[in-house]
């Protein structure tokens, strides 16, 4: 069974940085997709990146540039590195995962983590 958990989230000023963090245990980066959504209240999920077989598959024309997503195999954590953080980036931010190449959209994600929230302030 797959089991995602985030975390990293919290509240930093605009321009800042942080590192979000999704720990992962029952899949291997090999053949799974990963990758990393946000929702901001009364919004839909946004997918920003999705990493499939060791490449982006997909980058959200809102992060790049500023985003960048990496994994740690040996860890099987995956990384979301957001700088020059905006006000307009707080969201809550969730790490998905589902075997095979997906489509980087929400509706081909099986495993959810919880979500951490992230707070940008202006």
């Amino acid at each position: 069974q797959v089991h995602l958990v985030e975390s990293g989230g919290g509240l930093v000023q605009a321009g800042g940085s942080l590192r979000l963090s999704c720990t992962t245990s029952g899949l291997s980066f090999d053949s799974y997709t990963v990758g990393w959504f946000r929702q901001a209240p009364g919004k839909e999920r946004e997918a920003l990146l999705c990493l499939w077989n060791g490449g982006v598959s997909y980058y959200g024309d809102s992060v790049k540039g500023r985003f960048t997503i990496s994994r740690d195999k040996a860890k099987i954590t995956l990384y979301l590195q957001m700088n020059s953080l905006k006000p307009e980036d707080t969201a809550m931010y969730f790490c998905a995962a589902d075997r095979g190449p997906r489509w980087c959209r929400e509706s081909d994600f099986a495993t959810w983590g919880q979500g951490t929230q992230v707070t940008v302030s202006s």
